[in-house]
């Protein structure tokens, strides 16, 4: 897992996120490491006492982002959130 420091997430945030109370990214980026970035940010949307169905965790992620389900696969893949094998539950891993 990267370790960002935390004026690397600030610099991430101002870079890819508009500006605004809701949390909308402009683009994925194609850095692993800024990716990590973003996704640290996106994962705070969901609730992490929450057990989502996969229709569920992609509601919460659609206005961030219009690949929504490239969003939620790396969350998964980056560990940040984990699913029933057969996607039928997601959950907030941090």
């Amino acid at each position: 897992m990267q370790i960002l420091t935390e004026l690397e997430l600030k610099d991430i945030y101002d870079q890819y996120f508009e500006k605004g109370d809701e949390l909308v990214l402009k683009q994925f980026p194609s850095k692993q490491k800024k990716q990590h970035g973003v996704c640290l940010f996106i994962v705070k949307v969901l609730d992490p006492e929450k057990v989502y169905t996969e229709k569920e965790i992609n509601e919460v992620l659609k206005p961030v982002y219009d690949d929504f389900v490239m969003i939620r696969r790396y969350l998964v893949d980056l560990g940040l959130i984990s699913r029933k094998p057969d996607g039928s539950a997601y959950w907030v891993n941090v």
